[in-house]
């Protein structure tokens, strides 16, 4: 059974207006989790959309290395926040040092927060969306200098 995109976003859009809390639907190919607990998102809990095996469009290719620059992607769709919340600072700074588990940014889908980690060790190099800016799957959300080159530039 092969679901279309458009009827995962009927699905999605029936869900919002739901009294229902959490919906899980699972088929060949898709594997789809909706729910209205935000906190568990962000807590690192399974709740997540995860719709991108339902699109006609095929996965994007994992973005390669650019002058020594590895980029950090957006794990799914969704609108790109730099804070944890307005008004207070960035989790990272063009400049600042990461490390494979530093926290640099939020996407949020439906009221869920998906925590984005660095996945590497280096130096933010340059960030490459505006806060609140919607990303697609597989965008570049910052570009990393890598620890090695970062120390050799140093």
């Amino acid at each position: 059974m092969s679901i279309e995109r458009k009827e995962v976003e009927a699905l999605i859009r029936l869900f919002e207006r739901s009294d229902w809390h959490e919906l899980r639907l699972e088929t060949d190919g898709l594997k789809l989790v909706l729910s209205k607990d935000a906190d568990a998102a962000a807590a690192g809990s399974e709740a997540a959309v995860a719709a991108a095996s339902a699109t006609e469009d095929p996965p994007a290719p994992a973005p390669e290395a650019v002058d020594g620059l590895v980029p950090i992607t957006a794990p799914n769709l969704g609108t790109f926040y730099r804070a944890p919340k307005p008004g207070t600072p960035p989790y990272v700074e063009v400049g600042q040092s990461v490390s494979e588990t530093t926290e640099v940014c939020l996407i949020e889908v439906m009221k869920l927060f998906t925590p984005v980690h660095a996945g590497l060790s280096g130096r933010i190099a340059k960030a490459c969306v505006e806060d609140g800016e919607m990303v697609e799957f597989g965008a570049p959300l910052f570009l990393v200098e890598p620890e090695a080159r970062a120390a050799e530039t140093a």
